[in-house]
């Protein structure tokens, strides 16, 4: 099994930048991509970047040019640096993976607060 851990969360102003951070631990080799997702209060989880093992990377139309998602796997981290934060990207952000064979696995999440 993987465990993952998020953390870099925080409240900024609009226009300003987070980092948000991602560790997995155990069994990495089943690792077959690593996405961010994001939820708001009585709104749906939505997919917002991935990674795959191949490093190919694929981001939600909104937060393209502004979010940049990136491993270190060395440190078996995924990140997601977000830059020109929108208050519409406000919420509880969500680490996940998806594996060779298995189900998809979920960090806790870390909370993003953007005020305008």
């Amino acid at each position: 099994q993987v465990q993952l851990v998020e953390s870099g969360g925080g409240s900024v102003q609009a226009g300003g930048s987070l980092r948000l951070s991602c560790a997995a631990s155990g069994s990495i080799s089943s690792i077959n991509a690593v996405g961010w997702y994001r939820q708001a209060p009585g709104n749906a989880r939505e997919w917002v970047a991935d990674i795959t093992r191949g490093g190919y990377t694929r981001y939600l139309d909104s937060v393209k040019g502004r979010f940049t998602i990136s491993r270190d796997n060395g440190e078996n981290t995924v990140y997601l640096q977000m830059n020109t934060l929108k208050p519409e990207d406000t919420g509880v952000y969500y680490c996940a993976v998806t594996q060779i064979v298995g189900p998809r696995l979920w960090g806790k999440g870390t909370q993003v607060t953007v005020s305008s």
